[in-house]
């Protein structure tokens, strides 16, 4: 990978590798993988517990605040991954469709500058 970019695929790759070096795939059930990448959503959420907007965006702007934000942002990337490959998923494919999904939703038009749900629009 050496600073080049790496695909979804290679990250794949090679966190299977990590997982099958270390035997851990026994443990790596759809339902495991989804609790764990909820737990790793909610330590991501954590880090803005009792916090303001303002204070949340202030603290990604120092070097530990980006940092612990970075970690707990791969922990959920990884654990995505580890389910996207369990289920057979294209995690490129599949998110383009949910965009092009989104876009009929929530027309430019009716959806630019609210927050109001599709059904509603």
């Amino acid at each position: 990978m050496d600073g080049d970019h790496a695909t979804l695929e290679t990250l794949t790759r090679r966190l299977i590798e990590f997982r099958d070096a270390r035997d851990w795939q026994q443990y790596h059930s759809i339902k495991n993988l989804i609790i764990s990448l909820n737990l790793e959503a909610a330590e991501l959420m954590e880090l803005t517990q009792w916090k303001s907007a303002e204070a949340v965006e202030s603290d990604i702007k120092t070097e530990p605040g980006r940092a612990r934000i970075a970690e707990e942002c791969a922990d959920v990337f990884l654990y995505l991954l580890l389910i996207a490959e369990r289920a057979g998923l294209n995690l490129t494919e599949i998110a383009q469709a949910k965009i092009a999904l989104n876009e009929e939703k929530y027309p430019v038009e009716k959806a630019r500058g609210n927050v109001v749900k599709y059904t509603d629009l």
